[in-house]
Parts: structure tokens; sequence; C-alpha cells
């Protein structure tokens, strides 16, 4: 009998990728080394036949039932997105949240259909990537969920634009496939990657793995198609155009409360063939960051650029010397790069970087390849401290290369009192995601020892302490993981007075029934 791989209804990814017996006892026992983390035991993981799931508010009319799914299993892997909190109230057996039932649209007439009956009904309809929000975007109790990932096609190549139509609930893995018999790639590679859709990007700005230069899903955006309750929505293909506001612009970071994003023309690039990668390490963290500055405004514009300090050097590339690790990498389709790598080593050379592994033509291979690898294993991890009553998180901003030094001190200085008031210790550390001429993008990691019962309670006075001191720094609430329902009250300061008048407005014309993603963004 062959089972079909199933994603975890509760934490992250594949059910069988999660971390077995032995490699949880080995978190465990590198926790106990430090303060407060001591005998940290592993709890059962829930058996969704053990969880109370919510009586559905409504259900499918016959007219939808076709496409349409009540199987507890589809409401509970709908019920939340992937951050700390859902992970943790999932794994507790909370599904309050859960959406009445599931709508899987096999075509935009359907899109069209949900979004038809739940106006007329007032029934909320939430748009579904992969539901890897780390933001509370998808989570509103009673709700249709709308599970675009049945639109999961490159419909059209245009070879000689360079461009791809693709429907938006594409996940990533497949996407890449099916662009790679054209020699093409999109080039967006978001941590979540495996379990996210080109929807998903669009609709919260998605920043992805590459560093410098087109970092934002929003630089390979042609045109965009959206079904708005109001009817269709399509910007005209164009390489770029200056009549007016961009209508594309309007839906990208919508978080799906404008409309529900079924496909966009891509930019799509030639796949790279010339790659070097190096892992140059720092005694100053000053230093690594000055160092960082320099590539950045150097206009040398690396695929990867990823400065760890000593802490996340440690934790997540192995690095146990007290250096802070700056992790490059160069890429082309069209030319070597050992001249652009060679450049930034000597650049980081002058603000007093080493280079121990030497230059290396290919990455997955030292530090750098050590980095990559827990990069993308960290998600499965978090979940195993959840079972654990570890408080394991991040917070992820921006700001200008004159502010950074102040806003990076502020921050550490705030969340650790925070983390010794509320959890009796922990650690923060950070790393940049991407960097830009004008500034870095700061991402932060904590740890606490949680109390069991109270993680949630814990959790939320470290988080607020953090949104604060970003916002009081002169950062941004978020550079990439978007606002959703749990940045709410910190964007709501940050936007400019008068836009969220203008967004209100833009609401009030396309979904005149305030159904879609009610409560993300702005009140109706």
């Amino acid at each position: 009998m062959v089972t079909e791989r199933r994603r975890s209804w509760w934490g992250w990814g594949w059910e069988d990728e999660a971390l077995n017996a032995d490699q949880a006892a080995n978190l465990a026992a590198a926790l106990a080394t430090r303060p407060g983390f001591q005998g940290r035991t592993v709890g059962a993981a829930p058996a969704l036949s053990d969880v109370a799931l919510p009586a559905a508010r409504v259900a499918p009319p016959d007219s939808l039932a076709a496409f349409c799914s009540s199987d507890p299993y589809d409401r509970a892997a709908h019920t939340y997105g992937k951050s700390y909190r859902d992970t943790v109230r999932a794994f507790s057996g909370d599904l309050n949240a859960a959406p009445s039932f599931v709508a899987f649209p096999r075509d935009e007439q359907d899109v069209i259909d949900v979004l038809d009956w739940c106006g007329a009904e007032g029934v909320p309809a939430v748009p579904f990537g992969g539901g890897s929000s780390v933001v509370g975007g998808v989570e509103l109790p009673g709700a249709v969920s709308v599970d675009l990932s049945r639109l999961d096609r490159v419909v059209e190549v245009d070879t000689m634009s360079r461009a791809a139509r693709v429907q938006a609930g594409v996940f990533g893995p497949a996407l890449e496939d099916q662009l790679r018999p054209h020699g093409y790639t999109l080039r967006h590679f978001p941590q979540s990657f495996e379990f996210s859709t080109l929807g998903g990007w669009l609709a919260t700005r998605s920043g992805g793995h590459y560093a410098t230069n087109y970092t934002h899903i929003d630089d390979f955006v042609e045109s965009m198609r959206v079904i708005t309750p109001r009817g269709v929505v399509e910007s005209r293909r164009l390489p770029g155009s200056g009549a007016g506001p961009s209508p594309d612009r309007l839906f990208l970071g919508s978080e799906g409360i404008l409309g529900v994003i079924t496909e966009a023309w891509m930019r799509v690039q030639d796949r790279p063939v010339h790659r070097a990668s190096a892992g140059v390490r720092f005694a100053s963290f000053s230093d690594a960051v000055s160092a960082t500055r320099g590539i950045s405004q150097a206009a040398l514009f690396p695929a990867n650029c990823r400065l760890l300090d000593p802490g996340e050097a440690m934790t997540s590339a192995g690095v146990t010397d007290g250096s802070a690790l700056l992790v490059l990498g160069f890429e082309s389709a069209d030319h070597p790069v050992d001249a652009w790598i060679a450049r930034a080593v000597e650049l980081c050379a002058d603000h007093g970087g080493t280079l121990p592994e030497g230059v290396r033509s290919a990455s997955g291979q030292g530090a750098a390849g050590a980095w990559r690898s827990s990069f993308l294993r960290a998600p499965y991890g978090r979940d195993a401290m959840v079972a654990m009553s570890v408080i394991a998180d991040t917070f992820e901003t921006a700001c200008t290369w004159s502010n950074f030094e102040a806003l990076h001190a502020g921050v550490v200085e705030a969340v650790e009192k925070v983390l010794a008031d509320v959890c009796g210790g922990g650690w923060v550390t950070c790393r940049f995601t991407h960097v830009y001429p004008d500034g870095p993008a700061p991402y932060f990691t904590f740890l606490a020892p949680g109390r069991r019962g109270s993680e949630l309670a814990q959790w939320e006075d470290i988080k607020s302490a953090a949104s604060e001191v970003l916002l009081d720094m002169g950062g941004t609430i978020t550079h990439h993981h978007a606002v959703g329902r749990d940045h709410r009250p910190w964007y709501d300061r940050q936007r400019p007075d008068g836009f969220a008048a203008a967004l209100r407005a833009a609401k009030a014309a396309l979904d005149p029934a305030a159904i879609l993603n009610p409560g993300v963004l702005i009140d109706p």
C-alpha cells in the first residue's frame, strides 16, 4: 500500500521530514548547555483524530460542492499559517480558528463563483497559497479558505521577451521544474520556497534568497490578473510605464484584501552556469558591517551577501572562534564571476576580513554551505523546540546604513531585557538577509526558555517589545514577512497619514461587501 506524502497540519513542511527522536534529543542536549534550558523534554505531536474542530458556521452549497472540502485534515491544515504562535496553538490542539470549509478552485470561474457566493451570503473568504504566512495572514474563524493550489501551471512562455505566464497557485519547486526545460528560472527563492506559491509571493511582496539587486518579487512582475468581487482586473504587459500609478503596485502586498491573484506574467532569467562562493570571517562585527556596506555600494551585486553576527555564525554555520561571518556568492548565466568575487574579497580584506576556506567554485561547502543547510532545515528545528516549550522566533526590519548601529544596539538591549524579565534568560542574534546601497535588512532571531502553558503570553511580551523598538528606532515593522494580523498595530503607526483612507476607498470599490480577508491591513 502506497501512502501519499502529506504536509504537517500543525507544523512546518512534510510530516516525514520532522526531526526524529534522536535529532530532537541532540537539539535538547545542545540547548542544555545554555542557562535555563536544562531538562527540556520533547512533548508528543498531536494526532488530528484527538483534536476537536469547531462546528462549521456554513457548508458549501451544491453549486460549489464539487471543488470544496470539509475534511478534518483540510480544515486543520488551513486554520493557521506557520508562525511560532500558530505552531504553538496547533501543537496544543487549539483549532478554534478553523475555516468552515476549503475551496480548491480548478479555474478562474470557480474563483468567481466562490466570491459571488461569499458576497451574497456575507461569508468571509481568505485567499490561501501555501499557508506559510508567519504574521497571521490566513487566520479567520469560520471563513471560506480559498486554496489556489490547483491553478499550478506555467501556461505560456514568451522566449523573445523572456517572460512566462504563470498561474498563481504553483509552488516554488513546480514552477522551477516547468521553467527548466526552457532554460529559464524565476530566480526567486524565499526560505519558504518549497511550501509557498507565486500568488502568495505576490500578495505579500515576498523577499527571495538573493541578497542584492533583484530581491523582492516586485522586480519580476510584468503584469497581473486579479479576480475581485467587482470583476477582473488585468494590467497590460509592459517592460515599464509612466502612465499614472501602477495597477500592479496596488495588488502587490495587498495580502488578499482586494482580490484573488490568479495569474501573472513574470520576467524570467537564463539559468546560471557560473558560480563562486566564499565565507569571510571578521573579528569585529562592526568591521564586517562596513565591509558589507562597501560591497553593496560597489555595484557588484552578489547573489548572496549574508552577514551573520558571531552568535548566528556559531549556531548556524559552525564558526566557533567568535568571528562574524559574511557569506558571499556570485553567479551568472553569461560570464565567469571570478573577477567579481575577487573584488568583493578584496573589499572585505580592507576591513580586516579573512578567507580561511578560500573561494569555491560551487556552493554547499565549508561554513557557507553549513549555513545554507541550517537555513533550510531551521523551521523543522523550530517545531521541535515548540515541543520542548522553547520560545524560538524571528523578527526583521530594514534601515539606512547611517541608522544601523543605533538600531542594532537599541534592539539588542531591549530584547535582551525582555527575555531576562519574561523568561529568565535567552539570547538574540542578528544577520543581514538583504543589503541595498542605502541600507541593510537586519533579521533577528531569539531563543528563550518557555514555561509550559505560558509560552504564548511570554512570546507576546517579546514580540511587542521587539516591534516597539523597531518602530522607535526608525526601522520598518517588516521588510519581507508582510503585515497580516500580527503586525497590524505597528503597521497602522508606520503607514503615512491619509494612506489608510485611500486603501479603504480601493477596498470599497473592489470588495464592497468586505468579504476578502477582513482585518488585514485595514478595517473596512
